[in-house]
């Protein structure tokens, strides 16, 4: 592989920069662009590599570096008045992040006319090293489908299912996560929210099509779990404050109205749509494992099944409540039974609604635990005593191999991160801003976190549009009906409803952990991108 390393690095101590900062006496006549410079800069590592996807080998050019973003667009900010003419101290320094990116091109030089995906997972706070090793990149780590992988050395592979034959492809961190990090004044704040980490990465891509000269590429987004909701916004971002309009938005393992959330919907008494959209994902999983009274020989027809009843008698028993006839109650009871191996005094106990985290930690008896990002996955319940599950199988599973295998990767063949300490995860769940202005509305609002009006107003916008939906029937952190019901209520034309495609998979969160789901969402993706992408490429 042939190397070529550039980096951008300053030379100035933070100890330093702010003394000059605070420094009142001295230099009077300096400018205080001068005393305050910015105190990240952009870093890059450029080498080249091959892989071979459909047995065709392609070559690459890849780009693993730091981009620096800020609030707003510094072209837009007044510069600061010399100090011989302010009054008071130089006011903090300005919030800003350097976002970790991983950059894939097609061939010796980037073409312009080329199709360019903008990639990233969700948490929120979380790195993309999982899309990247696990689905799209052109290498990626094995694991296990449905059980704990071993330990280290894990296998690092040509990954025959790269969207690189598709697709120009650039890997985002957000902000605070890979080896990404943040400076200036509330800064947490300036960037962990649904509204501030859509604007930052809006930034992000704006500069990023700049540099690289592709505005003129057709542009897509890929958001996975909370990336889905990221995608939403920044789409509407993109269009309304830069006149960007995208070719596509694809989403993978959707939360678009966290209303829908089956994680502690009971939090939210009167709104019981969640338990209901769930139910498929609860009889999927419970047939995966053979939990059901009356085993069905194939999934698809018996989730089609379910979906008539969560949607019919049962969300209509739900919102009976208390005044639901006891003999149509025990109807329900008897369905759910036969939907989800659950026992019928344990339904009836639980007033006909059962949350993500008591099926996970009930449906395999007290000693095993049912997995939340993929429910084929078990491990031993932590706590018999608890309510609930204290963890998840499939990430214990899988993410020491995923982070493992990328810094190896990163640090080895991409020769990026020297110094620099890898963050998988910032945690940022419980801190979370989740409040969100809606489009047209004038100040947040304190409800549960919507963003279905921002992928509507976008499309509206832009009627061209399209709109791909990926899912796994064995998803209980977001449930694929969830998903197919947030598409289906979107507000806008009918005739509109025909720019959105979905696609189901026997695999879960992670679709891409299993083989045949990957070559299945590669394909579905890579046909996406190139019937929506008027000619580029």
């Amino acid at each position: 592989m042939k190397i070529t390393t550039l980096a951008l690095v300053a030379a100035l101590s933070i100890a330093s920069l702010q003394a000059a900062a605070d420094d009142s006496s001295e230099n009077s006549g300096a400018d205080v662009l001068s005393q305050s410079p910015r105190f990240l800069t952009d870093e890059r590592s450029l080498t080249q590599g091959s892989v071979t996807i459909g047995g065709q080998k392609l070559e690459y050019q890849a780009e693993a570096g730091l981009l620096v973003v800020h609030l707003t667009d510094p072209m837009d900010e007044d510069p600061p008045l010399p100090k011989a003419e302010r009054d008071g101290p130089l006011p903090p320094q300005q919030p800003e992040a350097a976002m970790s990116y991983v950059a894939y091109f097609k061939g010796k030089a980037a073409d312009p006319r080329r199709p360019v995906t903008f990639i990233f997972n969700g948490g929120p706070g979380s790195s993309t090293v999982w899309l990247h090793m696990g689905a799209f990149g052109p290498k990626r780590v094995l694991t296990l489908t449905d059980s704990h992988t071993p330990a280290a050395p894990y296998r690092i592979v040509n990954n025959d299912y790269s969207l690189l034959d598709a697709s120009d492809l650039v890997f985002i961190d957000a902000p605070g996560t890979g080896f990404g990090h943040l400076r200036g004044h509330d800064k947490e704040k300036a960037f962990f929210g649904v509204d501030p980490d859509a604007n930052a990465f809006a930034n992000f891509i704006v500069e990023f099509l700049s540099r690289h000269g592709r505005w003129n590429s057709p542009k897509y987004l890929f958001g996975e779990s909370y990336g889905t909701t990221r995608s939403a916004v920044l789409a509407r971002v993109l269009q309304e404050k830069y006149s960007i309009d995208l070719n596509g938005v694809i989403l993978l393992s959707q939360i678009l109205s966290f209303d829908n959330s089956v994680d502690e919907p009971q939090l939210n008494p009167g709104v019981d749509q969640a338990y209901a959209l769930a139910l498929p994902t609860y009889a999927a999983t419970a047939w995966y494992h053979k939990r059901l009274p009356e085993q069905p020989a194939a999934l698809e027809p018996f989730m089609a099944e379910v979906e008539a009843f969560a949607l019919g008698d049962y969300l209509t028993a739900l919102a009976a409540g208390a005044k639901l006839d006891p003999a149509r109650r025990s109807a329900v009871v008897a369905q759910l039974h036969r939907y989800t191996g659950l026992p019928a005094d344990y339904i009836e106990r639980a007033n006909l609604r059962v949350n993500g985290g008591e099926f996970d930690k009930t449906l395999l008896g007290s000693d095993v635990t049912a997995g939340r990002l993929d429910s084929r996955f078990s491990g031993p319940t932590l706590d018999p005593l608890s309510q609930e599950a204290q963890y998840d199988p499939q990430s214990a599973a899988i993410s020491s191999a995923y982070v493992s295998a990328y810094n190896d990767y990163v640090r080895g063949t991409l020769k990026f991160g020297e110094g620099k300490r890898f963050k998988a995860s910032a945690n940022l769940w419980k801190t979370w801003d989740f409040q969100h202005q809606p489009p047209g509305y004038p100040s947040k609002v304190q409800s549960a976190t919507n963003v279905m009006p921002d992928l509507a107003v976008t499309m509206q916008r832009n009627p061209n549009l399209k709109v791909q939906m990926h899912g796994g029937y064995f998803d209980l952190a977001t449930p694929f009906f969830a998903a197919v019901y947030e598409l289906a209520q979107l507000p806008i034309q009918a005739s509109l409803q025909a720019n959105i495609e979905t696609h189901l998979y026997e695999s879960g969160h992670m679709v891409y952990a299993r083989d045949a789901d990957l070559k299945a969402l590669h394909d579905n993706t890579a046909a996406f991108i190139r019937r929506t992408s008027n000619g580029g490429g």
